[in-house]
């Protein structure tokens, strides 16, 4: 039987992941109000973000980052892709992403 939930980034009930993310509160959180819909959208979304900011997952700073992006992606108003994002094959020359400081 697939478990239903109210997604709170799509705003209607729709089957929910089959468990938590990861561990914590935050995965937690997830698990009881994301859709798997969404969850889906955020990883496409996850590599752009990934991509654009030049970020290394295993590095936790850039962890912190993409937490960031990922708590308000998925609960907040962020629907847009970065800043200054090109899409890949727009036919529009691109920058790259600014250098990070560390």
């Amino acid at each position: 039987m697939v478990r239903m939930v109210y997604c709170v980034k799509l705003k209607r009930e729709l089957p929910g992941l089959d468990r938590p993310p990861f561990p914590g509160s935050l995965g937690e959180r997830i698990f009881r109000e994301v859709s798997r819909d969404a969850w889906e959208m955020w990883r496409e979304y996850q590599t752009i973000v990934i991509n654009h900011y030049g970020l290394n997952p295993a590095d936790p700073e850039d962890r912190v980052i993409l937490r960031q992006h990922l708590e308000a992606f998925l609960f907040g108003d962020e629907s847009s892709v970065p800043d200054e994002w090109v899409p890949p094959g727009s036919g529009r020359p691109v920058k790259g992403s600014p250098a990070r400081k560390k």
